[in-house]
């Protein structure tokens, strides 16, 4: 490819042409000036031209000069040492402000009776009027001392003429004399006014140091105080917490909770009514509060609020009140103990709860067992640190929160924990199937794991047994013994919103009486209990729809993780819980991982509580395992099912038989009672049209006697005699 010189327009093999003139260097007369040559740049021809040079306006650049310095400084704004300058200068600033405001408060009490007055209305809103008397009594007295002080100064003027006059006199005479006994000692009679003429030189000289030092005592005194009242604000930490170095801030969240900080977190929560109060109060608030004791990894302390102040203001204030106190919102639990106009603080030591609590008792014991009856779980800790155990003992589960907040470990481990009692049977429905309880395999008498509607319909199935079992349960002879029966289900939601229908039109999720999934669970909540027939659900995110409000209330002991709304931990814990201060609502997706709130009957309640919080110990997959295959050792060996039902065709007109027994007419809804229980997975959902489709095909249908439908059981062992007779054709 050839190659051109930019600006020439001519090929560089092209000889130059000679100027025999010597022209070449001569100037054009009309020419602006010498030509300059550019720049040679070798560039190929398919090179794309030059871009024109666009002139630049004036305006243009002072933008551009405008938009420079913006720029400049608003990275000078942003710069860390300018923020840090800007800090220091607002915080000695407010020292500056906040010592003036307590210099002046101290100024004001000494000399009016402020003081004796606020003393004297804590005392009357404490109900002691025995103090108020007494502070009445001080504060009269201290104004008639005053009212003394004030008469003694009107008096002043005159007392300090004749003191005067007096002074003047005696002090001249003094020098008199002393001039007169100095000009006989000397012989000299000019002596005698020596004294007088000293006075006034010493007066003079007073008066020149006065004045030398009065211009620069004026220009410094300002300043001095200036410098006190800055003293007195960096003393009482008069400046808010964010205009404090980080490192001060960092600290500060170690400092130890004492009244006065309490006092103040709440003073300064926006209240008006509380802030007031603290105010008026002679001994500024301490009188609200209890004594701070420690507990577990925090304090504790009981705050009585002022009249007008309810408990939900400082619920509500939570955040506020927790970053008061230098602490992470996390760190402070607010609940209601049984005193009226009462809250309970629990402070945590800064950080302390991030840290982990060790391991479950199931993992480091291996001689742990466990007792349905009398025993309790060691589930985890509270915030005060103490083990906190469950009792189970015929008692409904629910477990609730978002995905992924340990849901499936927190149920998990209750349940290993009881599977260290031989009696126990587990019935087990994984409706997530991601192997979370494989290890039940071989320990449960039914485990189904999976998501989709068939799992449902066996969980399902599962429930509807279970349901026949505790029907056959109560039908038993009084005080008769039962072994205890789990049901459990994970991931309940699935099969709340399961769109399956069965053949007999009915839904298997849903919140209607039609609900198979829910009415089973509803039957086993009213009275599975009595009879060691529990249900145990854990589920997530919980709404109207995947977690039905009959069912949630039906559980004895209610646990929730971290959830996203206020009306979420309602649905989770029920009002009581949250209107008494459970808030799971508030703990921190992610981060506070295993953290329960639990409400109900079986966990140990502080008096006065609704709920606790308590911090779970996690079990992994294969410490979990682990646990198993020591409760598979205490058992004798178990085949787990992996559906709620058999494998072989039911039949019906034998099962039919079955149900009759010895009677000769059973009425037709008996019938179909007494099936379900025979068989509840193949008749649990059978309808009075089923059972005469049945019968007829077999020419035994139901006949009307005394006015209700019965079966004839001469009729049904006529059938199934026919039809063994037959054989079949060839």
């Amino acid at each position: 490819m050839s190659e051109v010189l930019n600006g020439y327009g001519r090929d560089a093999s092209v000889p130059a042409v000679p100027d025999p003139a010597g022209t070449a260097g001569t100037p054009v007369p009309d020419a602006p000036g010498p030509r300059t040559r550019p720049p040679l740049r070798l560039v190929k021809d398919t090179d794309p031209p030059p871009p024109a040079e666009v002139p630049v306006s004036a305006g243009e650049r002072r933008r551009t000069r405008l938009r420079q310095v913006r720029r400049a400084v608003a990275t000078a704004a942003r710069h860390e040492r300018t923020r840090t300058v800007a800090q220091a200068a607002v915080r000695h600033g407010l020292f500056v402000v906040g010592g003036t405001r307590i210099v002046s408060r101290r100024v004001w009490d000494a000399r009016t009776a402020a003081r004796y007055e606020r003393m004297m209305r804590a005392a009357e809103a404490a109900g002691n009027h025995e103090m108020a008397m007494e502070w009445e009594a001080r504060g009269r007295t201290a104004r008639e001392a005053r009212h003394q002080r004030r008469m003694e100064l009107l008096a002043a003027p005159q007392r300090a003429a004749k003191a005067a006059l007096w002074g003047g006199g005696l002090t001249g005479g003094l020098l008199l004399a002393l001039g007169m006994a100095l000009a006989y000692a000397n012989g000299d009679p000019r002596d005698v006014a020596a004294p007088a003429l000293a006075m006034v030189e010493l007066i003079r000289w007073t008066v020149m140091a006065a004045t030398v030092v009065w211009g620069p005592l004026v220009t410094v005194a300002p300043w001095l105080v200036l410098a006190g009242l800055w003293g007195v604000g960096r003393k009482q930490q008069a400046a808010p917490n964010w205009t404090l170095p980080a490192a001060q801030r960092a600290d500060s969240g170690g400092t130890p909770v004492t009244p006065s900080a309490v006092v103040v977190a709440l003073r300064d929560l926006g209240i008006a009514t509380l802030r007031k109060a603290v105010q008026q109060m002679g001994d500024n608030g301490a009188a609200m509060l209890g004594p701070i004791t420690i507990a577990g990894c925090g304090v504790e302390v009981d705050v009585t609020l002022p009249s007008g102040v309810s408990t939900d203001e400082v619920q509500n204030k939570r955040r506020k009140l927790a970053e008061n106190l230098a602490r992470h919102e996390h760190e402070v639990f607010i609940t209601i103990p049984q005193a009226a106009r009462t809250v309970r603080l629990w402070i945590a030591d800064s950080g302390a709860l991030d840290e982990p609590i060790g391991p479950s008792p199931l993992v480091i014991d291996p001689e742990l067992t466990a007792s349905y009856k009398t025993g309790r779980a060691p589930w985890g800790q509270d915030l005060r640190g103490d083990a906190a155990l469950v009792s189970i003992f015929q008692r409904h589960l629910l477990m609730t929160g978002l995905s992924n907040q340990g849901k499936t470990a927190a149920l998990r481990a209750l349940a290993l924990w009881l599977a260290l009692d031989a009696s126990v049977e587990f019935r087990i429905a994984d409706l997530k199937g991601a192997g979370d309880w494989a290890m039940f395999d071989d320990l449960a008498t039914v485990l189904i794991q999976g998501p989709t509607d068939d799992d449902v319909i066996e969980a399902t199935e599962m429930l509807e047994a279970g349901v026949a079992e505790m029907e056959r349960r109560l039908t038993s002879p009084p005080r008769a013994a039962f072994p205890p029966l789990v049901l459990l289900v994970d991931e309940a939601q699935v099969a709340f919103m399961c769109p399956a229908v069965g053949e007999d039109k009915r839904p298997y999720g849903g919140s209607k009486a039609t609900s198979r999934y829910f009415m089973a669970a509803r039957k086993l909540h009213n009275q599975g209990r009595a009879v060691n027939v529990t249900l145990w659900q854990g589920t997530q995110d919980p709404t109207d729809q995947n977690l039905p409000k009959l069912v949630r209330e039906g559980a004895h002991l209610r646990g929730s993780l971290a959830l996203g709304t206020e009306s979420q931990a309602r649905m989770a814990l029920g009002d009581k819980a949250v209107d008494g201060g459970a808030a799971p609502h508030l703990l921190r997706q992610g981060l506070d991982k295993g953290t329960l709130v639990v409400a109900g009957d079986g966990v140990k309640l502080a008096a006065g509580q609704s709920s606790v919080t308590i911090r779970t110990h996690y079990i992994d997959t294969e410490q979990a395992a682990e646990i198993a295959d020591r409760a598979k050792a205490r058992r004798a060996g178990i085949t787990t099912r992996t559906t709620a039902g058999t494998d072989e065709p039911a039949d019906h007109l034998a099962d039919i038989a079955t149900a009759l027994g010895e009677e000769k007419r059973v009425r037709t809804d008996e019938v179909r009672q007494r099936l379900a229980e025979l068989n509840p997975g193949e008749y649990r959902g059978w309808t009075a049209q089923d059972l005469t489709r049945a019968l007829e095909a077999a020419d035994a249908a139901p006949y009307k006697s005394g006015g209700v439908m019965v079966v004839s059981r001469a009729r049904v062992l006529e059938a199934l005699a026919e039809r063994d007779t037959d054989t079949p054709e060839e």
